[in-house]
């Protein structure tokens, strides 16, 4: 049987590349920002074009899927396109 892979799953940057957030296939998410890999880290669910992080501090944070764009906590994400 054949796992479908959900639409959102992989990286999203803002487009200076400072944050990056990587939704992966076991719904865990690691966030990176600018040279700090996994600042933050934890569980993602999404819902429809909704996202809701649980970090693993215990910090909560939402977004939003719009357009093929992650709009999360006052930033905006873009899919990271993969060259080659």
């Amino acid at each position: 049987m054949k796992t479908q892979v959900h639409p959102y799953v992989g990286m999203w940057v803002t487009t200076d590349g400072y944050i990056r957030h990587e939704l992966m296939l076991d719904g865990r998410y690691v966030e990176h920002r600018g040279t700090r890999h996994h600042a933050y880290q934890g569980w993602y669910q999404i819902v429809d074009d909704h996202i809701d992080y649980q970090d693993d501090k215990g910090f909560d944070a939402e977004g939003d899927f719009v357009n093929g764009v992650l709009y999360h906590a006052g930033m905006i994400l873009y899919r990271e396109r993969l060259h080659g």
